[in-house]
Order: structure tokens, then sequence, then C-alpha cells
């Protein structure tokens, strides 16, 4: 793994209707998200054109960090959850930053 800063998208689409859940069911995992070492940032972002469609976009100190957050029990609880809101996988890309503005 690398100590490179890692960049996380996860693009989530949510079964018609359920949005508000979804996002309720999402704010407890944020705060703690945030709350943890090594979290840069960690943005939930709702499609204009599609209210289903979410992107979820984080920034972590490294992938160790990254890690460490995929083995907390909130994240794993929201997991064992998504299949009640989305209607497919997430689609989880992960990045690293090769240019800066």
């Amino acid at each position: 793994m690398s100590n490179q800063k890692v960049t996380v998208t996860a693009r989530l689409k949510v079964k018609p209707g359920l949005e508000d859940n979804f996002k309720q069911e999402f704010q407890p995992v944020i705060a703690l998200t945030l709350a943890e070492e090594g979290c840069i940032n960690y943005d939930l972002h709702q499609s204009v054109d599609d209210p289903s469609l979410f992107l979820l976009h984080e920034n972590w100190v490294s992938q160790e960090i990254l890690a460490q957050h995929l083995e907390q029990s909130y994240i794993k609880a929201l997991n064992e959850k998504s299949g009640q809101f989305l209607v497919e996988p997430p689609e989880v890309r992960l990045w690293q930053q090769i240019a800066n503005n």
C-alpha cells in the first residue's frame, strides 16, 4: 500500500423513493468518518438531474488509513444495509492526484 494521499469516489444508485432514508442513514457515518484520523474530507453529493444518484468523494492521507476506515464497525454496518437502498453495487474508484492547480 502507498503512503501517498488517496482519493475515493463511489457512485451510488439508490432505489427511487428511498433517497431521504438513505441520506438519514448516511449522516451519522459522515460525522464519525470525519472524526477519523487521516480523513481529509468525506463528502456526499446528490445529482441535480437524478435525485436517486449519489456520489461519495473522499480524501485520505494514505491507503493504509483508508484500509483502517473500511474496517470500522459503522462502515461494515452501512455496507450490510446497502442492499436495502441500492439498485446496484456501488461503483468505487481509487485515485491519486497527478497534477495540482
